[in-house]
């Protein structure tokens, strides 16, 4: 049976999006440009100065338009536009590439707010989250929030979820199974923090009744059958979520560590998300081959 990343990479070769990579003085996005052009997934959007493109005006334009209401001048639009990251989203922004991948030399933060300025978020999703994809074999799950926002609320918990459900659709073209995670299932504990994920399960059902979706519930209610059968035999996921919405940033974080440490499988991300074009991070740990598996995502994304 194929890997997913497999699947993902031939869809990927077909579609050759235009994927820009900021960062072109990291010698690890020089590998995965080869990479990927070796491999045809995409077409890198290569620029080795910003302040020598021709483009940059547009850029600096661009960003001033959008930002001139916080007080940014024409001079300091045209210096934050020079950064590469700024610059990298800016060409996202302006159509001169699909999508961009960056943040193997820059903090989540640096690249949010690249994708903030430029780009803004996508219609009814106010809110930037990210999320993991794990793969192991076939088998893919979604993790969210895992990088981004550190205790989010019921509504934040709401979006995040909804990203969440279309990106692992578009990533595999399976139909989410939502589970808002806790330390009880379905009452079997009372506290603040359980109402929370509560809340949010059930304004995500009344939002997105299309979707398949229960909270609260335990991680082994939501994954094993058994236990679900045993747990909530009523639940619609059955035990078989595919979407794990963690309660805040501790929990998502953890999980997406120990399931790829532990448990065998290979975490994708942070992927960002919630934002009006395809503009994903990266851990300033990765790899090369990271990077290049990154914007086959990127490329997903754009479906």
């Amino acid at each position: 049976m194929a890997d997913a990343l497999d699947r993902l990479r031939d869809r990927a070769r077909s579609r050759r999006a235009r994927i820009v990579l900021p960062e072109t003085a990291d010698p690890r996005t020089a590998s995965a440009r080869t990479l990927l052009e070796s491999d045809r997934l995409c077409d890198v959007v290569w620029v080795d100065d910003p302040k020598r493109d021709p483009r940059l005006p547009d850029v600096a334009r661009h960003l001033h338009e959008r930002r001139k209401h916080k007080g940014l001048g024409e001079a300091e639009a045209l210096r934050l536009a020079a950064e590469p990251v700024v610059f990298g989203a800016g060409l996202v922004a302006l159509g001169h590439a699909d999508a961009g991948v960056t943040g193997a030399a820059h903090a989540t933060a640096d690249v949010i707010r690249a994708g903030l300025f430029c780009l803004g978020t996508a219609p009814g999703i106010p809110l930037v989250s990210s999320m993991f994809l794990l793969v192991r074999g076939d088998e893919v799950l979604s993790y969210a929030d895992c990088g981004v926002v550190p205790d989010p609320d019921p509504e934040q918990l709401g979006h995040i979820a909804w990203a969440t459900a279309l990106n692992h659709r578009r990533f595999t073209g399976e139909a989410p199974r939502v589970a808002f995670l806790s330390f009880s299932t379905h009452g079997s504990a009372e506290h603040a923090k359980v109402a929370k994920v509560r809340t949010a399960a059930a304004r995500f059902r009344t939002a997105h009744p299309t979707v398949a979706s229960d909270g609260e519930l335990q991680f082994d209610a939501a994954y094993v059958p058994a236990v679900a059968q045993r747990k909530c035999k009523d639940s619609p996921l059955q035990g078989r979520a595919n979407v794990f919405v963690f309660p805040d940033l501790d929990a998502g974080n953890l999980a997406y560590k120990i399931t790829e440490r532990l448990a065998g499988f290979r975490a994708y991300g942070p992927l960002l998300q919630g934002l009006a074009k395809p503009w994903l991070d990266l851990s300033r740990g990765c790899t090369a081959e990271d990077i290049a598996g990154v914007a086959v995502l990127a490329s997903a994304m754009l479906e």
